[in-house]
């Protein structure tokens, strides 16, 4: 299984990538558990992005 995202569809991936960084350092985890999910999503970008935005830790901003 050869799966090759380029392109377009590789910029737009970066941006999520990059998005899901973002609110995982953003969030109020513990330090061990931004690192994890950092990992993750390093280490499989598309796949890794898609477990975060189901189960991972979302960033902490005051609703005012």
């Amino acid at each position: 299984m050869d799966i090759e995202i380029t392109g377009i569809g590789g910029f737009i991936l970066l941006v999520l990538d990059i998005w899901a960084f973002v609110s995982i350092i953003g969030s109020n985890k513990s330090t061990g558990s931004k690192v994890l999910w950092c990992l993750l999503v390093l280490l499989l970008p598309l796949l890794g992005f898609i477990i975060w935005l189901i189960a991972g830790p979302r960033s902490s901003k005051s609703s005012a």
